[in-house]
C-alpha cells in the first residue's frame, strides 16, 4: 500500500471577502500521478496558491508526509521538496538555458545532487544540452516548457506540481509534454498535474479529481472517469 505524499482536508480559502474554495479533501499519493481537472474559474489556481503557500488557507489542513505544512512559506514548502512547475513557464529569459537550470537547484538538497539532476533532465530533454548557453528567451514555446519542467526536476522535488503544461502549446508540442509526464510517472516521480486537457491527463493519471465552484464534484481513476459519459457531459464539458 503506497502512503499519501499531500494530504488535503477540509481546505477552505479565498480573497478578500470572497471564498473560492469550499472545503476541499483530496490526496496525493506518492509514486503516482495525481490529476486536478476543471474549468476556468473553477478554483483550480486559487488551490494551487494556497497548497503552496502564496495565499494563506482560511481553515483545513495541508499535511506534507505525516507533517502539517498549511502555513508555511513557499520557500519552507519548496526546502522539503514540493516544487510548483508554474502556467506560462516562468523562465528567466536573460539567462541562458544552463542558468536556469542552475537556478532550479538553489535548495541545500538539491545542490547536492546537481551533477546527478543534470545529467537526468540532459536524458529527458537531449535538445537542452544543445542549447546550454542560448538565452531562455530566444527558445521556441515547446522548448521553454521543457526547461521550465527540466527547472522543476533541478530542485530535487519528493512531489512535482505542474500547472496547466501544455497551455499555449501546438498540438505536437503538447504530445511531447505528456509523453515526458508519462515517462516521469514511469520513472515512480510523485506528480500533481492541473490540466484543462481533458483526454490527455486521464490517458494517463492514476487518480483524478474534478473541481467545480470551489468544490470537488467527483473523482476516480482516469479510466473510471474517461468513461462516464454523465460526468464527461456535465463536468468536463465533453
Amino acid at each position: 500500500m503506497r502512503g499519501k505524499a499531500i494530504e488535503v482536508e477540509n481546505l477552505e480559502s479565498g480573497y478578500g471577502e470572497v471564498k473560492i474554495l469550499w472545503g476541499l479533501n483530496l490526496d496525493v499519493v506518492e509514486g503516482q500521478l495525481t490529476t486536478i481537472l476543471g474549468s476556468n474559474g473553477s478554483g483550480k489556481t486559487t488551490f494551487l496558491r494556497t497548497l503552496m503557500g502564496i495565499i494563506k488557507p482560511w481553515d483545513g489542513k495541508i499535511i506534507f508526509k505525516g507533517e502539517d505544512v498549511t502555513n508555511l512559506s513557499t520557500y519552507s514548502k519548496a526546502e522539503k521538496g514540493i516544487i510548483m512547475v508554474p502556467e506560462g513557464r516562468m523562465i528567466f529569459p536573460e539567462m541562458n538555458v544552463y542558468e536556469n537550470l542552475e537556478m532550479g537547484a538553489y535548495t541545500k538538497r538539491a545542490r547536492e545532487k546537481f551533477e546527478d539532476s543534470l545529467d537526468f533532465v540532459i536524458s529527458l530533454f537531449p535538445r537542452l544540452k544543445e542549447r546550454f548557453n542560448q538565452k531562455a528567451g530566444t527558445l521556441s514555446g515547446g522548448e521553454q516548457q521543457m526547461l521550465a519542467i527540466a527547472r522543476g526536476l533541478m530542485s530535487r522535488p519528493e512531489v512535482l506540481i505542474l500547472d496547466e503544461p501544455s497551455l499555449g502549446l501546438a498540438p505536437k508540442l503538447v504530445l511531447e509534454v505528456f509523453e515526458t509526464i508519462k515517462k516521469l510517472k514511469d520513472e515512480g516521480l510523485t506528480m500533481l498535474l492541473v490540466e484543462q486537457n481533458v483526454h490527455l491527463s486521464l490517458a494517463i493519471t492514476d487518480y483524478a479529481y474534478v473541481i467545480s465552484e470551489g468544490r470537488i464534484k467527483i473523482q476516480g481513476t482516469g479510466e473510471e472517469l474517461s468513461k462516464s459519459d454523465e460526468i464527461r457531459k456535465a463536468y468536463l464539458g465533453l
